[in-house]
């Protein structure tokens, strides 16, 4: 159901600079922000997709020794991604969060919130890298090994690395603007939508030399660089 270019999407290895960093009981946390979560499934899935909070619910209430209130909520958010045709896949999780505020409707507040962000964001995960499912990986070289894997390993998503190997080796000049390898090499990612190509990813603007060298163009209008399909055929 998902389009060839969506899984090659959901493939590549994430972009580091979208990894933000929280410390908790002298631990360090990586995890990825929930509007960063929800802008990259708006991308990939061309806003063709929802979720439903399917449970939440109040698990625990107490005071701590500052007199705030600490209140834990648990979610379950159901996603469902749709194609054309209005056929769609699920995914399911559950998630907690806890909100700690001088009032009990503001403690609420942030612990219902924070419970949905969490099951969003881990129902999400399960379709790859993009949503953070590799930060959960125990290796402690799963940054360093998104820079030194060849640009080739980054664009060949398993199911098609045969068709990406062919496409390769027809790339002779790192100056043709139609090979995208030096766009993946700096975490961009190249899609389909409508009748164009359009790129996807963290500091566009930083690397707008880069961009515009594979011949895409801005469209201020939807703020997204594009390539009409029909000049990539040509």
């Amino acid at each position: 159901m998902l389009s060839e270019n969506q899984i090659k999407a959901l493939s590549y290895n994430l972009d580091e600079s979208r990894i933000k960093t929280i410390d908790k009981a002298g631990m360090s946390f990586k995890y990825l922000e929930t509007y960063d979560i929800i802008n990259v499934a708006n991308t990939i899935f061309n806003y063709m997709w929802d979720y439903t909070i399917t449970r939440l619910e109040e698990v625990a209430r107490e005071t701590n020794q500052n007199g705030n209130h600490v209140i834990t909520f648990s979610a379950i958010v159901k996603v469902k991604i749709y194609d054309a045709q209005r056929n769609f896949i699920e995914r399911e999780d559950t998630g907690v969060g806890t909100g700690t505020a001088r009032t009990i409707g503001d403690a609420i507040d942030n612990a219902s919130k924070s419970a949905v962000s969490d099951s969003l964001k881990r129902s999400l995960r399960s379709l790859g890298g993009q949503f953070g499912n590799d930060l959960y990986s125990k290796s402690p070289n799963i940054n360093q090994n998104y820079q030194q894997q060849p640009v080739q390993q980054l664009q060949q998503p398993q199911p098609y690395s045969q068709a990406n190997q062919q496409q390769t080796q027809q790339v002779q000049h790192s100056h043709n603007p139609n090979d995208f390898s030096s766009l993946y090499a700096i975490g961009l990612t190249i899609m389909e939508q409508g009748q164009n190509l359009v790129v996807l990813g963290d500091d566009i603007f930083s690397k707008k030399d880069s961009i515009k060298a594979c011949g895409f163009r801005w469209d201020g209008a939807t703020k997204m660089w594009y390539k009409a399909l029909q000049q990539e055929a040509a």
